[in-house]
């Protein structure tokens, strides 16, 4: 049996930019941060030769072309797992709508499971790349790069996409009292709304070419953001996640709606340095970036809105369990 734990994560400053059809020809930048949030992906070899995918239902075929969850179906392919296991994936928060990257989790997580249960290790580097490879190109999903990546390396990461179509990841390391501080200044609150990123995600895509302005802002706010973190000023990247978003949702019709407006101008009046809506918009959290002694007037603006307390995950997707062991000996 094998057991992964993938950490979602919260996008900062630069998303938008780590679309192909921008950043093949302009280069793009993304500063975003693993959170202690996970997908869980469990692999269990099975008596007979069925294969068995459990999440908010339940498959059992016969072999893999026949398995309707793409992701988990392309993981299988890509990893040589052809028949006999037991497939389960779980979630620390419902995964639909949320904005925080899950669906790019659990692929991360399914290839470092797979890859785990046929005896191979693979580095966070091949695992995101991989995982794009399946949800870009296989599944034809109309989304960038820096979900994959993310919950492959964990961290706080400095992502840089072409121009071209190469990728360096980076993690920047700060101090104990300066992540302390950094991450206590994240607040995560439930809208209610979920929503289908793919159609915002297509919209966006295809607004590339006259959004050009907007995506050089939020690429040059993510280089401007990461260069004061690694500077020792880690307050003005609250800063520039508030001047992201006003960019960002400039970028497709459905990106913000006067209530995520709303919810994102109060928290800003209240205290806030820098506040925006996780993910490609539309719904799922709102992501307040804001000084310890004004987070009591943010929770009061934003009520009846559920607060999700996060800390920074480190690690990126691991394996936490690992027994091999053949039910036919």
């Amino acid at each position: 049996m094998i057991i992964t734990q993938t950490p979602l994560r919260v996008g900062l400053v630069g998303g938008g930019t780590d679309l192909p059809s921008y950043y093949r020809q302009h280069g793009g930048r993304v500063l975003n941060a693993a959170i202690d949030k996970y997908v869980y992906v469990v692999v269990k070899q099975r008596f007979d030769d069925d294969i068995y995918v459990n999440y908010s239902r339940k498959e059992i075929v016969s072999q893999v072309e026949d398995v309707e969850h793409d992701l988990v179906r392309e993981a299988m392919h890509m990893a040589g797992v052809r028949g006999g296991v037991e497939i389960t994936t779980l979630a620390d928060i419902p995964s639909a709508g949320s904005g925080l990257g899950s669906s790019s989790s659990v692929t991360v997580g399914l290839l470092h499971a797979l890859f785990a249960y046929q005896g191979r290790q693979v580095s966070a580097e091949e695992l995101a790349d991989r995982a794009c490879t399946i949800e870009i190109d296989r599944c034809g999903k109309p989304i960038g790069k820096q979900d994959q990546y993310a919950a492959a390396y964990g961290g706080i990461c400095d992502l840089r996409f072409g121009p071209g179509d190469s990728v360096a990841a980076e993690q920047i390391h700060l101090g104990h009292d300066e992540l302390r501080h950094f991450q206590s200044q994240f607040m995560l609150l439930y809208t209610g709304i979920t929503r289908t990123a793919d159609t915002i995600l297509g919209e966006q895509k295809a607004n590339v070419p006259v959004r050009l302005a907007q995506l050089h802002q939020l690429r040059d706010l993510a280089e401007e953001a990461i260069t004061c973190l690694r500077g020792g000023f880690p307050d003005a990247v609250g800063v520039a996640l508030g001047k992201s978003w006003e960019a960002k949702r400039q970028l497709a019709e459905g990106v913000s709606t006067p209530a995520l407006d709303e919810a994102v101008d109060a928290a800003m009046r209240v205290g806030a340095t820098g506040a925006k809506v996780t993910g490609a918009g539309g719904g799922g959290f709102v992501l307040a970036v804001c000084p310890v002694e004004r987070q009591k007037a943010v929770r009061e603006a934003l009520a009846p809105m559920r607060e999700l307390p996060i800390s920074v995950d480190p690690f990126g997707s691991r394996v936490i369990f690992n027994v091999h062991r053949n039910i036919w000996s």
